[in-house]
């Protein structure tokens, strides 16, 4: 497996990826999805102060090859977007874990991080995904 994965994050089966500091997460998209993806070629981020649920579409990711939700980890309010991203996309396919975080959120309820895995978790998930 080649697919380069972060300790410190929180995974979901959906291949988000988000990195807590306090209150507020970060959210990405993994470097198992972007390169199942291919090359980004857009990105539809969400608005500042919107209300995100866990498990439901957050933001849209478009690739050559296809359109992909990406769905937020947590519940919560975003509070800053990747502006970025609008002009230089193709940052999830160089940096997924740094320069390429999706958008930021005031996590409404911490224990909605118990869902969501951990590296060795996530790391076991893609194996079984890459065997289907």
């Amino acid at each position: 497996m080649d697919y380069k994965i972060m300790d410190g994050l929180k995974y979901t089966k959906k291949h988000e990826w988000i990195r807590q500091e306090g209150n507020i997460g970060a959210v990405g998209l993994c470097d198992y999805a972007q390169d199942k993806l291919g090359e980004i070629v857009f990105v539809e981020l969400p608005d500042i102060d919107a209300e995100v649920e866990a498990g439901k579409s957050a933001a849209v990711i478009e690739s050559v090859k296809a359109v992909a939700d990406l769905y937020s980890p947590l519940s919560g309010k975003v509070t800053e977007v990747n502006e970025e991203l609008l002009d230089q996309p193709e940052l999830i396919n160089s940096d997924p874990y740094g320069e390429a975080w999706v958008y930021k959120l005031e996590i409404k309820d911490e224990s909605e991080l118990a869902n969501l895995m951990d590296k060795a978790e996530y790391e076991k998930f893609i194996v079984e995904e890459e065997e289907k």
